[in-house]
């Protein structure tokens, strides 16, 4: 086998010498590669890699992935059996190619644009191959029939608050605040359900978390540094009929009481607490690493949802008042101090949770504290935070979430202004919800705003409800209540999940309405799901039939969220449309197209 040196390579390539290895294209920096014509001198544009276009002149390719195996001769190798050709791609630009013998090699770079396919090298077993995927998304087969008490679809694999249209986990609500529409920040009803559900799904799924206990009032845990003009005791609230412990200290930075620590994995802090004005706590972390990289986390009786400076990074809990109720804060402190430099653009790369560790925790002003922890996780509290936030921000009157930025659907739509509702939003809250008022118990303030929340089913898009009708016919739930309608696939089964969830979890007196919706919902999908297939892959939504205008394609991960979604209704409604239908669509991630005449 013979091995040719990457410069070696780099250099023969640029200088148009057509040599090559035996068996794979190496790696090879960036080729340019003047214009070269047709015969008779015509000029042909030439392919853009990074920009999926033709351009005259100069073109660079990045040969960052093999095309795959040469192949295979016996013996010593024949350098001389590979030349470098054009290719001439439909009469409209050239690329460089390989020949070799009667086999024409193209860059995989010029692939995967052309025809979005994906591509990797991978090593395993001490052999190098080459990996091609048509998409790159993946297919969740159900372990069995859907149950609305248990895991929501594949949530168990979602991390709301680390994405990047994520401003923060606000620490007056507990659930994220979005900048998906607006770069200011503003709770998105659809995103903190998802962040409930996750969670929700994450505590069924996952190990029992580990807890470090560092103070619960009743024994003496904790080791408090408190200085001359400080105080600390621990005594019996009146409200709740525990022992608290109650501090006091100067309101200024350097001063509090504080502890020091020395804690590394268990990054979830939560605690009881009662603050007054103007007092504030803070967590120190440090790199386990870098030890003179120290950051510190600071929450702060303000309104303010973040901000950073430097190495410090604020969040607001709200107004305080010590005469207010006792609150439960929980926060994930590397999911804070990530959102802290991500505001300053300093988020180069995220700290891994063992490069970090738990150095201090420092109370000033005055306040009331209660069992403060330290775990892996607290994902039903996380969980709760959402339901409750569900609770208090509906609309009494509509039953609805209102989303509080404008949206842009399509050309041709008229804008969603401030305050829209969408089916998706409501059908994910009332999943929710549903798990809520199952997993507390029977709360009722749960199930209350569930009912509540199916009003806008009812009501019809251009009224402010949700409720589109496809050729005035056919009703649909609209996750965005456009004008004209937009249809849109994966928000309205969402919808139908959550309907769904609520006809199995309510007593019956208060699930008949859920039920009624949910059964018409299946039918109207039954009837309108083919609409959705192009042959080789799905659309996002219908704009194509009621705007006129070219199909809105479903990226693979959109398509894939059609086929978990349809694989999972088929576990409540076994019509075989949606098996077939669904195994169908996990024909096309792999290539496979629909037949032709």
């Amino acid at each position: 086998m013979i091995r040719i040196n990457l410069k070696v390579l780099l250099l023969s390539l640029c200088a148009a010498v057509a040599v090559v290895t035996l068996s794979l294209w190496s790696r090879c920096g960036e080729v340019v590669m003047a214009s070269r014509g047709r015969k008779g001198g015509a000029q042909t544009a030439e392919w853009d890699a990074a920009n999926k276009k033709m351009r005259n002149g100069q073109m660079t390719v990045k040969f960052d992935s093999y095309i795959g195996e040469a192949l295979e001769r016996g013996g010593s190798s024949d350098l001389q059996a590979y030349e470098e050709i054009d290719c001439h791609i439909n009469g409209e630009y050239s690329i460089g190619c390989r020949k070799e013998g009667g086999e024409i090699y193209l860059p995989f770079s010029f692939l995967h644009k052309y025809f979005e396919v994906y591509g990797k090298l991978a090593t395993y077993d001490g052999y190098e191959r080459f990996e091609w995927s048509h998409s790159y998304s993946k297919v969740y087969y159900p372990k069995g029939k859907y149950d609305p008490r248990g895991v929501f679809m594949y949530f168990e694999n979602y991390n709301v608050e680390v994405r990047d249209r994520v401003k923060c986990v606000s620490a007056t609500e507990g659930v994220p605040v979005s900048t998906q529409w607006e770069i200011q920040g503003y709770y998105y009803p659809t995103q903190i359900a998802q962040f409930g559900l996750s969670h929700y799904s994450k505590n069924l799924t996952e190990p029992e978390p580990r807890h470090t206990v560092l103070e619960d009032a009743e024994r003496d845990l904790a080791r408090w540094i408190i200085p001359s003009d400080a105080t600390l005791t621990r005594e019996l609230d009146g409200q709740t009929g525990n022992h608290v412990v109650k501090f006091s200290s100067p309101e200024t930075y350097q001063n509090g009481v504080s502890l020091k620590l020395d804690h590394v994995l268990d990054f979830v802090l939560s605690l009881n607490v009662r603050l007054g004005m103007n007092s504030s706590f803070t967590v120190v972390l440090q790199s386990r690493e870098k030890r003179d990289q120290v950051f510190q986390l600071h929450y702060i009786c303000s309104e303010l949802l973040i901000s950073a400076q430097d190495q410090h990074v604020y969040h607001g809990i709200g107004n305080c008042d010590q005469n207010q109720l006792w609150r439960r804060l929980t926060r994930d402190l590397v999911v804070d101090l990530h959102k802290g430099l991500a505001y300053q653009n300093r988020l180069k790369r995220k700290f891994s949770r063992s490069k970090l560790k738990v150095i201090g925790l420092t109370f000033r002003g005055m306040g009331q504290l209660d069992n403060i922890t330290l775990s892996t996780s607290e994902h039903l509290s996380q969980f709760y935070d959402a339901a409750q936030w569900l609770v208090n921000h509906q609309d009494a009157s509509t039953g609805g979430w209102p989303n509080p930025v404008r949206r842009r659907v399509a050309p041709g739509m008229a804008d969603l202004e401030p305050g829209w509702y969408s089916a998706m939003g409501q059908g994910h809250a009332l999943s929710v919800l549903a798990r809520a008022y199952h997993h507390s118990g029977g709360d009722t303030s749960y199930l209350k705003a569930a009912v509540t929340g199916l009003r806008p089913f009812n009501i019809a898009s251009s009224a402010g409800g949700v409720l589109a009708r496809f050729l005035e016919h056919i009703p649909w739930y609209e996750e965005y209540p456009t004008q004209p309608a937009s249809f849109v696939l994966n928000g309205f089964i969402y919808a139908l999940l959550g309907l769904y969830d609520l006809s199995v979890v309510a007593p019956s007196t208060a699930s008949q309405q859920a039920t009624q919706l949910f059964k018409q919902g299946m039918a109207s999908l039954k009837q309108l799901l083919l609409l959705y297939d192009t042959g080789s892959g799905t659309t996002y939504d219908l704009r194509h039939f009621t705007l006129g205008s070219a199909p809105n394609l479903a990226r693979w991960d959109y398509h894939a969220t059609h086929v978990n979604q349809l694989l999972l209704l088929a576990t409540i409604d076994h019509d075989p449309l949606l098996t077939v239908t669904a195994e169908r669509w996990i024909g096309y991630m792999s290539g496979k197209r629909a037949a032709h005449n």
